[in-house]
């Protein structure tokens, strides 16, 4: 039975997602731990910044944890004792597994193992973590279904989801653990992540340099913008999925905004809220892209009464304006 107050651990809390799921739990009167391992695939004073913005004003402490080292994650289980796991600590970045494909092992296969033993030993009453809409790899079927099949990755980084959502399914089968899977689109927003499209070329255009547009602009994303992805989030966590007719209690759903975009068009929505002309470079499409993703969120629609809805360039204004902020300050 989930209480009205619970004990969460929100793992990457200072990422992008984590820390806006973070403050958002506070905010519901939750005891809310986060924890993050702020390494440099970015910046780290990006994610410095959301915890003194997001997290510190709330009283949320984001401890330094490493989820690939065993020791670390059963200390933080033992000390804290979560009844709620909000998984969202990664490896991100389709592009970076072909260049660094040791850390998506150690932290998306080594570190969500970890996650996963700890959690069925204290006896948390609903782990939900991270997937991704990658999983469906270069499917030419839309909008894309959680039964689609998602058995053919064309990047590590699918592939290490993927194996999240099979390490999952097998606890909730053995233990009877409720498990819950949520595949993101594409998220963008304030305090978003610098390796993104949205984010790298809005620093370009501001800065007068040209952007990489690959495969002529003709590539299709479901940009979901993350007050969404949070509301998803949170409704989900409190309802997981019950055991039913043999079936284990484990779920994944499509957290998208159910609408493509064409990259081309993306960009003149930016063009427009930023008041500047994109000086573009086209260049081939990248190994490990896909030529569109898209998703139908009926099964989320159905369980919690909630599907993303926010129009792009209302959410890409949002971010504009939170850019000008954070860079100024």
């Amino acid at each position: 039975m989930i209480a009205a107050s619970e004990k969460i651990l929100v793992t990457g809390a200072a990422g992008f997602i984590g820390s806006f799921v973070a403050a958002r739990l506070a905010d519901m009167g939750h005891d809310v731990i986060g924890c993050d391992n702020f390494n440099s695939y970015y910046t780290p004073k990006l994610k410095t910044d959301r915890v003194a913005a997001l997290l510190t004003p709330r009283k949320v402490d984001c401890l330094h944890v490493e989820i690939a080292d065993a020791e670390q994650i059963r200390t933080l289980f033992a000390d804290h004792q979560p009844t709620l796991v909000v998984h969202l600590a990664a490896q991100a970045g389709v592009r970076y597994s072909l260049e660094n494909p040791a850390a998506y092992i150690q932290s998306n296969l080594v570190g969500f193992g970890n996650v996963l033993d700890a959690c069925q030993k204290h006896g948390v009453k609903h782990l939900m973590f991270a997937s991704s809409s990658s999983v469906y790899g270069a499917n030419a079927k839309v909008p894309f279904q959680e039964d689609d099949r998602t058995d053919a990755p064309v990047s590590l980084y699918a592939a290490t989801k993927k194996a999240n959502e099979l390490m999952a399914y097998s606890l909730s089968h053995l233990y009877g653990m409720p498990t819950t899977g949520l595949r993101f689109f594409t998220v963008y927003g304030p305090w978003g992540r610098p390796d993104m499209a949205y984010f790298s070329f809005t620093q370009k255009m501001l800065a007068g340099e040209s952007i990489p547009v690959f495969a002529e602009g003709q590539l299709e994303r479901d940009f979901t913008y993350v007050d969404d992805i949070v509301e998803g989030v949170v409704r989900l966590l409190f309802k997981p999925t019950p055991a039913v007719d043999g079936k284990p209690p484990h779920a994944i759903f499509n957290i998208g905004n159910h609408q493509a975009v064409k990259v081309v068009d993306f960009i003149q929505m930016l063009e427009r809220v930023l008041g500047v002309t994109a000086k573009m470079e086209f260049l081939p499409m990248q190994p490990g892209d896909v030529p569109a993703t898209y998703a139908d969120t009926k099964r989320l629609q159905d369980w919690v009464g909630f599907a993303p809805c926010t129009p792009l360039e209302q959410g890409l204004g949002r971010f504009a304006d939170w850019y000008r902020g954070w860079t100024a300050s």
